[in-house]
């Protein structure tokens, strides 16, 4: 089918034509692009010929290429520079992309041919890879509504057009309340406490705003170390209190009514479906499987947390009191006392690290370590075209210098541009007429901005971000693949956190940082005594740090493992599921649920749980790099073979074995976040 040149989007590239692209190309590009991908399914549906794998299996999963290019360039900029136009597009294409879904999964003629050969499998000379897109096609039209009677369909086709735009809606409200709220302070004795880098930052923020003074906002890199520094406690409390409201006042950014709409049409859907709650929709395809196997992983870290949790923030509570005469410790107090506890414990100051954090060092030590591991080459491209001036591109090679992807990289915050750090890719590796497509894939963060007088100096968070981000960067980079739906991070959702969080681990070892932390006046590699106090310091407040998860993951669940219908009061219901990890008081005011973008915009709904998860897989996957050495060229080649290449070619427990030889050891966890001496020690 020709394409239109008329639009960058329609247009043949090499790379997403960013500069090229205005928003008017947005729609008519993705009215084009399902024009295409539905003449393709057309071509699959009227064939004469009986269905086998290469003329349906292969020829379905090739289809709508044009679309999803269009698609993931779109949505990347809806989450990374956006705009008003650009959100309003969103919502309106959303139904569009929604209801195409639906016409191929609901699409009689094509679940037929797809059922025949399914029926077949047994007999068919498959590999194992094409066994698994077999199977993985098969359920995308079973577990979606197939096999639904007319009038069912026409009612989730319903469901999940509502679906596509209330999640829009709940990510478009939280980043306007993010964007909507300053604190100017006006008086330097109010700035007691904070760095001068920090200090600086917010200095230059109010100048933006044409106003005198400093602004601190709600982005991450100016609210954090406001939380983490700031000695006056009304002050940390105003801007606490604002972080915690996102989307819960009651006004036209209210996300209320959104979460109690999506929760309940989720479960509709499941119900429709033939599934107990969405919950269990969900983990059918996940290496959990059920919301009990779920609920029993948190509970048991619960029981295993708690405790250590329950004596580190009595810890807390008495240095606070003795300190500065604290009555009660609230959640505005943690970060700031926390510090300062850390800082008398360890002689840790995270302020005295920055220096040895310099963004581009710990990029240049971000790609030494991949290329220690997997022999990867990056080197900086200028003539790849980029969506703002801050991304930045990077040619991927192999020892042999062949290409192996195309790599952007996102760091700073901005007003057009969510919270958090993500991963995604604008094309996956695939095979297809015998070539090998190479991904492009990209990651966004939000980290602390260079000044007038300073470069980027990275908080050691901020390194661990970078790296977790990094290690879904190389999931993404390394697939091998032949299927596009199989390929990189294409994998149960409790399994895609394994390579990011293990991935982490090496910002806490000599010999890696030891690459890459310089001191960025001086070119000191940063002092032995410092990477130990570091080393010490991992598992401060670990238990209070796991708590916190599991409360998320316990909440997720309290959303999506239950029929939601009796649901009125969001706040009530929030805290009745955070009651058995509770430590501080509780804020009236303030409501997680209404800005948990991971659930109720991302993909992590019933999924949150698989951060620990993961980490039990990451754990015991880094004791293995211990016992080797964590530059280990035969582990590391395993780890790639195995897992970053395979992607969701096989069950992942499956290649999790094949690479380490047995199931994993949830000691290895315990062990690393020092829970196990914790219990030890609060018993004796």
């Amino acid at each position: 089918m020709p394409i239109s040149v008329d639009n960058p989007l329609l247009e043949e590239f090499s790379f997403a034509p960013f500069s090229n692209i205005k928003n008017e190309h947005f729609k008519p590009a993705f009215l084009r692009s399902i024009e295409i991908a539905k003449t393709e399914i057309d071509l699959v549906t009227s064939s004469k010929e009986d269905p086998t794998f290469k003329n349906t299996i292969e020829t379905l999963e090739f289809s709508g290429k044009q679309l999803d290019l269009v698609t993931s360039i779109f949505f990347n900029l809806n989450s990374a520079e956006t705009n008003d136009e650009i959100q309003k597009i969103a919502q309106e294409v959303s139904p569009l992309l929604s209801e195409f879904k639906n016409d191929v999964i609901l699409n009689k003629a094509l679940f037929e041919r797809v059922k025949t050969v399914y029926l077949q499998m047994e007999s068919l000379d498959l590999t194992i890879e094409q066994r698994m897109l077999l199977d993985q096609k098969y359920k995308a039209f079973s577990r979606n509504g197939a096999n639904l009677s007319e009038d069912k369909k026409k009612e989730l086709r319903e469901i999940d057009k509502q679906l596509s735009t209330l999640s829009l809606k709940f990510g478009e409200n939280v980043l306007a309340e993010t964007n909507r709220f300053e604190l100017l302070i006006t008086k330097e004795k109010d700035l007691e406490g904070l760095p001068d880098s920090v200090k600086e930052e917010a200095e230059a923020t109010a100048k933006e705003k044409n106003k005198e003074g400093w602004i601190f906002t709600l982005e991450y890199p100016s609210y954090i170390p406001f939380m983490k520094y700031a000695k006056n406690r009304e002050l940390r409390k105003e801007l606490a209190l604002a972080f915690g409201a996102k989307g819960f006042h009651n006004d036209e950014l209210d996300n209320q009514q959104n979460v109690l709409q999506i929760v309940n049409l989720r479960y509709q859907r499941a119900r429709l479906l033939g599934f107990e709650t969405h919950a269990d929709f969900v983990l059918e395809e996940r290496m959990a499987e059920k919301p009990e196997k779920v609920k029993s992983f948190l509970s048991e870290l619960l029981t295993k947390a708690k405790p250590a949790a329950q004596g580190e923030f009595s810890e807390l509570e008495n240095f606070a009191k003795n300190l500065d005469q604290i009555d009660r410790l609230e959640k505005w107090d943690a970060a700031y006392y926390g510090e300062k506890l850390k800082q008398e414990l360890f002689d840790l100051d995270d302020e005295k690290l920055k220096p040895y954090f310099k963004l581009e060092n710990v990029i240049d030590g971000i790609f030494e370590v991949a290329n220690r591991l997997y022999e990867l080459n990056f080197e900086e491209v200028f003539e790849v075209d980029t969506y703002h001036p801050d991304v930045k591109t990077y040619q991927v090679t192999d020892v042999k210098n062949n290409p192996v992807a195309l790599f952007y990289a996102d760091f700073h915050p901005r007003p057009g541009k969510r919270d958090g750090a993500w991963m995604t890719v604008y094309r996956p590796q695939y095979v297809q007429n015998d070539k090998n497509y190479r991904p492009h894939i990209s990651i966004v963060c939000n980290f602390t901005k260079p000044t007038k007088k300073t470069p980027s100096l990275l908080t050691f968070n901020e390194v661990t971000t970078l790296f977790h981000e990094f290690g879904h960067a190389l999931h993404g980079m390394l697939a091998d693949t032949t299927y596009p739906s199989l390929s990189g991070t294409s994998v149960y959702w409790d399994f895609v956190e394994l390579p990011s969080q293990m991935l982490e681990n090496w910002c806490y070892e000599q010999e890696a940082l030891q690459i890459f932390a310089k001191h960025y006046e001086t070119k000191e590699i940063i002092p032995e005594k410092l990477i130990e106090k570091i080393k010490k310091a991992s598992n401060f407040h670990e238990g209070m740090a796991t708590l916190r998860q599991i409360s998320f993951g316990m909440l997720d669940m309290s959303w999506h493992g239950i029929d939601p219908s009796k649901i009125k009061d969001i706040k009530a219901h929030e805290d009745a599921a955070f009651e058995p990890t509770k430590l501080y008081p509780d804020v009236p005011q303030n409501c997680m649920s209404t800005s948990f973008s991971h659930i109720f915009q991302g993909g992590y709904s019933s999924g949150y749980y698989s951060y620990k998860w993961a980490e039990v897989l990451d754990a015991d996957t880094f004791e293995y790099f211990q016992e080797n050495g964590i530059f280990s060229r035969e582990i590391a080649q395993s780890f790639r073979d195995h897992v970053l290449s395979r992607g969701g070619t096989e069950h992942p427990m499956t290649l999790y074995k094949r690479f380490r030889g047995k199931e994993p050891q949830p000691d290895a966890l315990l062990k690393r976040a020092g829970l196990m001496k914790k219990q030890r020690r609060i018993m004796d």
